[in-house]
């Protein structure tokens, strides 16, 4: 099983490639291709010309959640690609608003409607369950709570009706699972529901006991060293050979996952190029 995963775009780039906060990862399956995300705004095209993309060649898009970071390059991914499946949560349009940097709350939500994407292409498939895209392939849909020490973000917010804001609770908090045959490969967007949490369900989703690599952003840039530590015993527990995190994963806990995993551990960044070869 051949497993390629292309990061279009993240915080940090390699030489040549444009930076941006924000996630994309082009995955290959044997073939079968998925975009996880689509960054925040240029980066995600950018950096795939550079490349060689062809989005063309997609079989699906994944919204992981509504942030502008994971949905902001959409519109012009699907300018390139053609009419594409896009799976998502049904709260993807919902008001999305961080009280960080702005006394108001600044909005971060899915910059353009549901109509303005399908008049360019998109045909979004809504569900709160896990939606199976291939034989070894399915999204992780509504992840519980269940680790004590994973907290969700007390910064962000949504609005449930115009000036009535509340905490969010990220029920669209989508991840994806691969199935191989040593173990899942997940590919996460933000983890705000947490990274232990998200692969918890996923093994639970999938039937399997361990998780082989995780990729993508495990949003610990604010979490104490305390909640970090426990993750890494967590990631121990669940056997993870390969931990590749970047975007809101955050220097410090980075530093502390490297520690822990040694070769086992990448700091991913735009431009890098994944193989898993498994058996």
């Amino acid at each position: 099983m051949h497993v390629g995963i292309t990061t279009l775009s993240d915080n940090s780039a390699d030489f040549g490639f444009l930076a941006e906060w924000g996630l994309s990862l082009l995955i290959d399956i044997d073939g079968f291709k998925v975009l996880m995300d689509t960054g925040m705004g240029v980066s995600t095209v950018h950096n795939a010309r550079l490349l060689d993309v062809d989005f063309t060649g997609l079989d699906a898009i994944v919204l992981s959640h509504g942030h502008i970071d994971h949905t902001g390059g959409l519109m012009g991914v699907l300018r390139l690609s053609g009419p594409k499946k896009v799976v998502a949560h049904p709260d993807i349009w919902k008001p999305r608003f961080s009280s960080r940097s702005h006394p108001g709350g600044r909005g971060i939500g899915t910059p353009y409607s549901r109509k303005e994407y399908e008049r360019n292409g998109a045909s979004f498939v809504l569900s709160r369950d896990p939606v199976r895209l291939a034989e070894n392939v399915i999204t992780s849909g509504e992840v519980p709570m269940r680790t004590e020490y994973e907290k969700l973000d007390e910064g962000l917010f949504y609005e449930e009706s115009p000036g009535e804001r509340r905490p969010d609770p990220f029920n669209d908090d989508l991840s994806l699972a691969i199935k191989t045959g040593r173990g899942l490969i997940v590919v996460l967007g933000c983890a705000h529901r947490g990274p232990v949490n998200i692969m918890r369900h996923l093994c639970k989703v999938t039937g399997e006991d361990h998780v082989y690599g995780v990729v993508g952003g495990t949003h610990l840039v604010r979490a104490d060293d305390e909640r970090i530590q426990n993750t890494i015993n967590d990631f121990k527990e669940l056997k993870i050979r390969k931990v590749v995190c970047s975007h809101c994963t955050g220097f410090k806990a980075a530093a502390m996952m490297a520690d822990a995993f040694g070769d086992r551990f990448i700091f991913n960044k735009a431009g890098m190029r994944l193989v898993f070869d498994i058996e």
